[in-house]
């Protein structure tokens, strides 16, 4: 049990409202139990209209999205976010962080539409 923590690419232009099977994606990044993260995609989700609980909802991130997530990470301003079993953000997910940034640009300059969601 816990905050588990996803980011996959797709072909599919957005994401279906049902889940995607594993032949439909390529797994960019998982996190275990990274609420700080999760409260900051969860903001986003917020921003962008999301209505329903940000429990297994595709968020699909931009350039945009991964500019001002970078800076955030960079800077420490992750919000601080706490939840049922998800655990603690201690601050050493930077690099891990960057990284997956990284791979997430990669990604979206090779023509794939990348995407965030949890399960909780």
């Amino acid at each position: 049990m816990g905050l588990d923590m996803y980011a996959v690419a797709t072909s599919w232009e957005v994401p279906l409202s049902r889940q995607l099977e594993p032949h439909e994606y390529e797994e960019l990044h998982t996190w275990r139990k990274h609420p700080n993260l999760h409260g900051w995609m969860e903001a986003l989700y917020d921003e962008k209209g999301g209505t329903e609980l940000f429990n297994c909802v595709p968020l699909v991130l931009t350039p945009e999205d991964l500019d001002r997530l970078e800076a955030d990470v960079r800077a420490a301003n992750l919000p601080h976010t706490e939840g049922f079993f998800f655990g603690e953000s201690d601050g050493s997910e930077t690099e891990d962080d960057l990284a997956f940034i990284a791979k997430a640009r990669k990604a979206l300059a090779d023509g794939l539409t990348v995407f965030y969601y949890a399960w909780w």
